[in-house]
């Protein structure tokens, strides 16, 4: 997929998690190219032509499921597929939020446009439309298992292009038919295989995790910047970064990572200010082995984003229409998306785990060497300070531990057994996104005690780069020095964090 000037040009070609965001969430307005156009008619015709022999084909003059061995009579074929999209529009819960619903849309426009559904170029237009008229189907969460396809939610937004249920249209929730009229949108009338092509694919979990890769790229510098932060707060050396041990240790993620924390301690006046007459041998695990825990972080998520990579470029839709045959496969199934979910939510979890410990240590005021107070407060005893937002940390974490159980090894069969073996990657979605929110929190709160743990050490200044993230923070968030509701510090470092202006401080992802 081409990015031209702010429009995304759907020509077949794999899409980007850039492209994927600024189509969601900056709402950039998407178009059909004319060499993909001419490839789906093409697919159209053959699929027409093999299905013109008087056999069943399945989704197409057949039922669907376990009901496939319905033969459906010529006649009937456009309400079949009516009938599919009505029925399998059966979602629960609370709706989706619209740049995901955005994104899923993007997805399935772009896998479509790859002329191997054999729909009509009209159906892409149809969906291109609603998103260039910022016309959002209301999509309930639940409902999707994950392997023939996110049926339920893709049929939410299929019932849309037929002018039902209900949209986000002007910031208000509106019938679909009225705001297809105010927008000049005609409703589509599904010729054959159209509607099941429209609910078949795996389009809203690749949707999620593209947008999950956009966040994380936001949060990987800002948890690298925290702990650079942290050591200088705590007094801890920078030793255990030396480059040799990394070397043997070969493993890459924690050459990397170590490599970066020693880029962003550079400089500090804080480190060598107590290499001398210095009681402590080691540090605790949080900051020693932070290097280790954060690059098997970084290692374990290559496999996401290259399994996001590989399926921006898919067609996850059966059966398939090639040039002499129609072919019914699984491609469908979630499990190349799932799993990758499930790594990460896992992933996650640690990132948030050895925050927490940081920030555990940080205001424990155990260690005096440190030369830090109890809970990070001018005043021990009668001001609590930074006390309960530990607290707020270390729930994030019970929760995230929860959170790293993955979805896709509960199976649960389907449609009469016909489909036995699910994915549940739009579960293992949810449950990154909201690993990732819970981190962030932790995230920002470790921020929020590292910043204040370096008042302590005044006038010694850390490294440019730390001190740099400091000035950052502090524009927004002042100096602890009396107790106050700490709810709109934590708010407005995540928001630094999650508007990615953290990033200019990292050079890793």
């Amino acid at each position: 997929m081409s990015q031209i000037a702010g429009r995304a040009t759907l020509d077949g070609s794999p899409l980007t998690p850039a492209q994927v965001h600024a189509v969601a969430v900056n709402r950039s307005r998407v178009q059909l190219a004319l060499s993909a156009r001419r490839r789906m008619v093409r697919s159209r015709r053959a699929l027409l032509a093999a299905t013109s022999d008087g056999q069943p084909h399945y989704g197409v003059n057949t039922g669907f499921g376990s009901l496939a061995r319905q033969r459906i009579a010529p006649a009937d074929l456009a309400q079949l597929q009516r009938n599919l999209v009505r029925s399998h529009a059966a979602g629960a819960g609370t709706p989706l939020p619209e740049p995901v619903v955005r994104a899923t849309m993007f997805c399935l426009a772009a896998s479509l446009a790859r002329a191997r559904s054999g729909v009509r170029p009209v159906v892409v237009d149809r969906l291109v439309a609603l998103l260039n008229a910022r016309i959002t189907p209301v999509v309930p969460e639940i409902g999707s298992v994950g392997a023939s396809g996110d049926l339920a939610p893709l049929a939410h937004i299929a019932l849309t292009l037929m002018g039902e249920g209900d949209v986000q249209h002007g910031g208000q929730r509106v019938a679909a038919r009225a705001a297809l009229r105010r927008a000049g949108i005609a409703a589509l009338e599904f010729a054959a295989k159209e509607g099941l092509a429209l609910i078949n694919g795996t389009h809203l979990m690749t949707a999620r995790l593209a947008l999950l890769r956009t966040q994380w790229e936001n949060l990987w510098p800002a948890t690298l910047v925290a702990t650079a932060m942290s050591l200088d707060a705590c007094r801890a050396t920078d030793a255990f970064l030396d480059a040799r041990a990394y070397a043997v240790r070969n493993q890459p993620g924690a050459t990397a990572v170590a490599a970066e924390l020693r880029r962003l301690i550079r400089g500090s006046k804080i480190t060598p200010s107590h290499r001398k007459d210095d009681p402590r041998v080691q540090d605790p695990y949080s900051f020693r082995c932070a290097p280790i825990v954060l690059g098997a972080v970084r290692d374990s998520l290559a496999h996401p984003w290259s399994a996001l990579a590989h399926e921006l470029g898919a067609v996850t839709d059966n059966p398939l229409v090639f040039s002499h045959a129609i072919i019914s496969a699984g491609n469908f199934h979630g499990m190349p998306v799932a799993l990758p979910l499930d790594i990460l939510a896992l992933a996650l979890s640690h990132v948030g785990g050895i925050a927490e410990r940081r920030v555990y240590f940080m205001i424990s005021g155990f260690d005096p060497e440190s030369h830090l107070n109890p809970f990070l407060t001018p005043h021990p005893g009668l001001e609590s300070g930074l006390m309960i937002a530990q607290y707020t940390a270390a729930a994030a974490c019970n929760e995230l531990i929860g959170l790293a159980a993955p979805a896709s090894v509960a199976n649960l069969s389907t449609c009469a057994g016909m489909e036995d073996y699910n994915s549940f990657g739009p579960r293992a979605a949810a449950k990154a996104e909201r690993a990732l929110d819970l981190v962030t929190t932790v995230v920002a709160i470790e921020l929020l005690c590292a910043a204040q743990g370096l008042e302590y050490h005044r006038p010694l200044r850390s490294s440019p780069a730390v001190e740099s993230a400091h000035r950052l923070i502090r524009r927004r968030v002042k100096k602890l020095t009396a107790d106050r509701s700490l709810a709109p510090d934590i708010e407005a470092i995540r928001r630094m964090i999650a508007s990615g202006e953290f990033r200019s401080f990292s050079k890793t992802s």
